[in-house]
């Protein structure tokens, strides 16, 4: 497939080109700094703008799926959803955050007292985002939220699929690595299973 990651240099973005590109998909990496990729073969790489709707629309015409993997606080949802939509990209997934997830009925992790301030701003947006998403009739959006804590680790393949509520393993820890995650998220691609759903994974 012809597959746009948005935000391909960053952590998250990184690992999820290079897991499409092992599973043989031609890869367009989209990024503010193109040049701090290494260039592969079946990626191609080019500079783009996710608040720059015509120039994302453009750049995103003829892909199957588009991947939004930037920092809620460094993009726009109106701007990313607009082009996508503009684009006729099939499919429009989101690389979410875990803040919105619930941790017991109606009650998000984000609303706990314990929940780090530090990481709120962040947060805040990716559950703006999600809720904008929503209200979306056009689109065919997912949203994949990872655990609480989301950092490069180890492609272990091994992991659970949840939808809206928090995952916690039996140390009653929330964790799953970045690479783990770009399989949970490459696999959506392929075998469609959330279309217009938020689902989460975790160990």
């Amino acid at each position: 497939m012809k597959i746009a990651v948005i935000g391909a240099t960053g952590n998250a973005g990184s690992r999820i080109v290079t897991e499409l590109l092992s599973r043989g998909h031609q890869v367009l990496g989209i990024a503010r700094h193109p040049e701090k990729m290494q260039p592969r073969p079946g990626l191609t790489l080019t500079q783009g703008d996710v608040k720059d709707e015509a120039g994302l629309a453009q750049l995103l015409t003829g892909q199957e799926a588009a991947i939004h993997s930037v920092r809620f606080l460094d993009t726009s949802a109106q701007s990313a959803i607009g082009a996508a939509k503009k684009s006729g990209v099939k499919r429009f997934l989101v690389v979410g955050g875990a803040g919105s997830l619930e941790v017991s009925p109606g009650a998000a992790l984000i609303d706990q007292p314990n929940f780090p301030e530090v990481a709120r701003p962040e947060a805040t947006a990716g559950r703006d985002f999600l809720n904008t998403l929503k209200t979306e009739g056009d689109l065919d959006w997912t949203y994949l939220s990872p655990s609480a804590f989301f950092s490069p680790g180890e492609r272990t393949g091994k992991f659970r699929v949840g939808k809206d509520q928090l995952l916690t393993a039996a140390d009653g820890q929330s964790k799953i690595s970045m690479e783990d995650y770009a399989i949970a998220l490459a696999d959506e691609i392929e075998k469609p299973q959330h279309s217009r759903q938020r689902f989460t994974v975790g160990y």
